[in-house]
């Protein structure tokens, strides 16, 4: 168990004041049984670069069904490769959730990268709302797509040549340059936004020190087009984040560029603990079609 499971655990046990046994570092095995979950004011802080997003992915969920409102903060990374980025629930996940029926907002701060972290990120959730089924089929016509390079304590030029690789693999001219405060890096991200009608998505890459700028924005470009020529609705780690709120909704259908590992598994899980059937079906070369009934 790293930090930032380990913070995931304590965060689901003081939003619902569970009793827990093996809650520490580098522990293989949890005891974990909860009780009624309840609203309100949480901060918690992961103590290293780890992810923000997966701790707040895990309590979410289970806020959304609290008796009272809940805000919850949570310091550590919040742009690292081993999570989805803030932004990524921003964007893509918070939107999908609203039209379920899910109130809640979630808010970046301040940003955190590897390794140093120290970013923060804020969820507001109203709870109460009953989930409504949907269906992802298809994507709809494209409305944008944009790339952004952000720089913290990393030379602008370097940005400026992530989006010039950008441009030049996807025919993407809309880029911008974000440079942060010092404070906030050393970091480098970049991402790549496709706005659709029905959904979006996002696909990002990393700088590291020894690893080209232009290097960084094929990784990018590469995960974006491999989307675009697809005929999936969502990409493969959105469809992962997609898979609890349409079983705890109870029925809904997507297509996915992949079926991953990843994906498998969570449906494994969850068919351990909520009475729901998903079945996988290949639509086409590119897409797969997830059904939760």
């Amino acid at each position: 168990m790293l930090r930032q499971h380990l913070t995931a655990v304590q965060a689901a046990a003081a939003i619902s004041g569970a009793q827990v046994q093996g809650d520490e570092l580098h522990s293989t095995t949890l005891y974990f049984q909860p009780g009624p979950i309840r609203g309100g004011d949480f901060r918690f802080s992961i103590g290293s670069a780890g992810s923000c997003t997966l701790v707040l992915q895990t309590i979410l969920p289970a806020l959304w069904f609290a008796d009272a409102p809940s805000t919850v903060s949570v310091t550590g990374g919040t742009h690292n490769k081993s999570a989805p980025p803030a932004d990524f629930l921003i964007l893509c996940w918070a939107p999908l959730l609203a039209r379920m029926g899910i109130t809640q907002t979630i808010q970046l701060n301040r940003h955190g990268f590897y390794p140093a972290g120290g970013g923060e990120v804020t969820a507001h959730v109203e709870p109460g709302a009953t989930l409504r089924p949907i269906t992802l089929i298809e994507r709809g016509p494209c409305h944008a797509l944009r790339a952004e390079a952000v720089v913290a304590d990393v030379p602008g030029s370097i940005a400026k040549r992530e989006l010039d690789q950008v441009a030049a693999r996807l025919d993407c001219p809309d880029g911008r340059v974000r440079e942060l405060p010092q404070a906030e890096g050393p970091g480098n991200v970049l991402m790549i936004e496709a706005r659709f009608a029905q959904v979006t998505e996002l696909f990002t890459a990393f700088g590291e020190r020894g690893i080209s700028a232009e290097s960084v924005a094929n990784h990018a470009a590469k995960e974006a087009r491999l989307y675009l020529e697809s005929t999936a609705a969502v990409g493969e780690y959105l469809a992962d984040q997609l898979l609890l709120p349409m079983a705890l909704a109870g029925s809904g259908s997507f297509t996915a560029t992949v079926a991953s590992s990843h994906l498998q598994t969570n449906i494994k899980v969850i068919k351990q603990f909520l009475p729901v059937d998903i079945q996988l079906s290949q639509t086409d070369n590119s897409a797969v079609q997830v059904d939760l009934s």
